[in-house]
């Protein structure tokens, strides 16, 4: 399952959590951040507690956005430890994805 996070829950949830951590950046009016939205989702329950899924909306969170640099919705990055690791920008196929997370399980 997915959960959305604010600027509040980021801290706690991504930056102070041991293990793998997937933050979906994206926004309400962007086309390929909702065909993305089922796409992640799929993701989230395949590798069920492998690693945690979030999503950030670059809108209400701007100053998470800022502070990773998003320039480009959707950006997914994925965090190991509170650190980022790896930065996936645009749409890409749930195999593509898992096969990513995967790497840094």
């Amino acid at each position: 399952m997915v959960k959305v996070l604010t600027s509040n829950d980021f801290i706690d949830n991504v930056e102070n959590t041991k293990g793998v951590v997937v933050v979906d950046f994206s926004a309400t009016w962007c086309g390929p951040c909702k065909m993305l939205g089922p796409v992640f989702e799929g993701v989230s329950n395949k590798l069920g507690d492998k690693a945690k899924f979030f999503k950030v909306d670059i809108d209400e969170s701007g100053n998470i956005a800022q502070k990773y640099r998003i320039s480009a919705v959707p950006t997914m990055i994925i965090f190991k430890d509170g650190v980022p690791v790896e930065n996936l920008a645009g749409f890409m196929p749930e195999q593509n994805i898992t096969n990513k997370v995967n790497a840094h399980l």
